[in-house]
């Protein structure tokens, strides 16, 4: 399937990205799992600084190893949406990496807020729901409508075409 130049809506990619979470909630499963068997389920600042970096590791390597491979993620392939780079027939892993880390400013400011500001664990959600939200808005900044990561990265999503239909004998 071959991505053309239509750009999903915006509330197409934000469902998408819901959806993304549910994924990543899995993807994260077993190593966490290990992980606080290793660790006892301590709580302590270090263990804690080692299961954000965990995190943060293992959500590395799916999206960069998707977005490499063929340019989507499960949730990605759900709703037709792919990742492409202008001439390149993939993307390439610097890219991939890059975009990963670009796609954590959907988030990071509300982080920054949220701990610099002392923030209750409820205020903080907001803050990064808050966060999330602005970044969002970053879509309608230019006329392609592509989140500012993408632009930032060089990449931009493309909607695929729905599939045809088998033709019934």
């Amino acid at each position: 399937m071959q991505a053309n130049n239509a750009v999903p809506t915006v509330k197409r990619r934000l469902t998408s990205m819901l959806y993304e979470i549910l994924l990543a909630f899995a993807a994260l499963f077993l190593p966490f799992l290990v992980f606080e068997i290793i660790t006892k389920a301590s709580h302590t600042p270090q263990v804690e600084h080692m299961r954000q970096a965990l995190a943060f590791l293992i959500l590395g390597i799916y999206f960069v190893h998707q977005w490499t491979r063929k340019g989507q993620t499960l949730a990605m392939q759900t709703w037709r949406i792919k990742v492409v780079q202008p001439g390149h027939e993939r993307l390439p892993v610097r890219t991939a990496l890059v975009r990963y880390l670009l796609a954590w400013l959907w988030v990071l400011p509300g982080i920054v807020v949220a701990y610099a500001a002392d923030l209750s664990n409820k205020h903080k959600l907001y803050a990064i729901f808050a966060s999330i939200v602005l970044w969002s808005l970053t879509a309608f900044l230019n006329k392609d409508r592509q989140f500012l990561h993408d632009k930032l990265a060089g990449t931009r999503l493309v909607q695929l075409p729905k599939p045809e239909k088998a033709a019934k004998k």
